[in-house]
């Protein structure tokens, strides 16, 4: 354990030497949030979030980017000098078909996410340059999804889910449909949860956290170190995410991050963890989904306006008491899927 909070504490400080510079960077280049009344605004329009989060436009957005970047390089470059120096590496898989799989998801669903931002956040779509329309975003999720299921269940053997009190489940070749259904819904999850300040990155750390303990119960060193190079990266960004946010991790980090996660509760083979560890994305892409759905089928609309946050917001409580309360709700969830792993 010592070891894991070495590297969380390093990769803490390198993040936060680094960040500064970044977000300067940020601002020369113009990667900030659009006003929604610019012309060259490419997301959705909608009144009740203009009305809220209208102050936040000029905003950089990239925060993610430098986080895969930075996990990534330190993973890289520690990873064969922490196995050189004698630090016995236990893998609940083999290794290296452990951190394809890991990497894989983290800068695939990244470059993904990196795409859609320089689209909107350029306004490239209005000078002519493909953007991604939100019906092929879904369906490179899907493929991507469906990729990292299938290497799951081929290259790691995966085909099971544990159930608390209940006991391991077999799947077999289903297994592919619903580890790629897991890795959707929280990739678009995160993102939608993604739109306080601080709410998805504090969210995720606590689900991190919650995974980091898992991990080093089952011994597996690759993803224990993975986890501690991302809870580090992860803390310090949080630092310039919080109200009022000085940075926001953007689609880059949102969708990346989202998939990762979703492969972390697969790898330590506890799905019903990942659901309720996760509860509050849950939570969130379901509002969404019923607001899509009831306005689909219904012609109505449950909410006034989904998802849950911007319900709240909505309702009058104001934007750090939402985030506040919805660690407290995130670290009760983690203390309870924690314990439904144990079991």
């Amino acid at each position: 354990m010592a070891l894991f909070l070495g590297l969380l504490i390093f990769t803490f400080v390198v993040t936060s030497i680094l960040i500064v510079p970044f977000i300067n960077f940020l601002y020369r280049i113009k990667f900030q949030r659009k006003d929604q009344k610019t012309k060259d605004f490419q997301g959705n329009r909608t009144v009740i979030f203009d009305k809220f989060h209208r102050d936040k436009a000029g905003t950089p957005v990239g925060g993610g980017f430098l986080i895969i970047v930075i996990v990534s390089l330190l993973y890289a470059l520690l990873f064969p000098l922490i196995s050189y120096l004698g630090v016995y590496i236990k893998a609940a898989y083999t290794i290296k078909e452990e951190l394809n799989i890991l990497f894989f998801t983290f800068i695939s669903f990244g470059l993904l996410g990196f795409y859609d931002d320089l689209m909107k956040f350029f306004g490239l779509a209005n000078k002519g340059i493909f953007g991604l329309r939100l019906r092929w975003k879904f369906l490179i999720q899907c493929i991507l999804a469906f990729i990292i299921a299938t290497l799951l269940y081929q290259n790691l053997k995966i085909d099971f889910v544990n159930i608390p009190f209940w006991g391991i489940l077999r799947l077999g070749i289903w297994y592919i449909p619903l580890a790629a259904f897991i890795i959707i819904a929280f990739t678009n999850a995160l993102n939608i949860t993604d739109g306080l300040d601080g709410l998805a990155s504090g969210l995720l750390m606590i689900a991190l956290f919650a995974f980091w303990i898992l991990s080093y119960a089952n011994l597996d060193t690759v993803l224990s170190i993975f986890l501690s190079f991302w809870l580090g990266a992860l803390i310090a960004f949080l630092y310039f995410n919080v109200y009022p946010a000085r940075i926001f991790l953007g689609d880059v980090g949102a969708l990346s991050f989202g998939a990762t996660l979703a492969v972390v509760g697969l790898l330590i083979g506890k799905i019903m963890a990942i659901v309720i560890i996760g509860g509050l994305f849950v939570v969130e892409i379901s509002t969404s989904l019923a607001q899509i759905c009831s306005k689909h089928f219904l012609g109505r609309k449950i909410f006034k306006v989904a998802p849950l946050h911007l319900w709240l917001q909505e309702r009058g409580w104001e934007e750090p008491k939402i985030v506040t309360r919805a660690y407290l709700a995130g670290l009760m969830l983690a203390i309870l899927g924690l314990w439904l792993a144990m079991i």
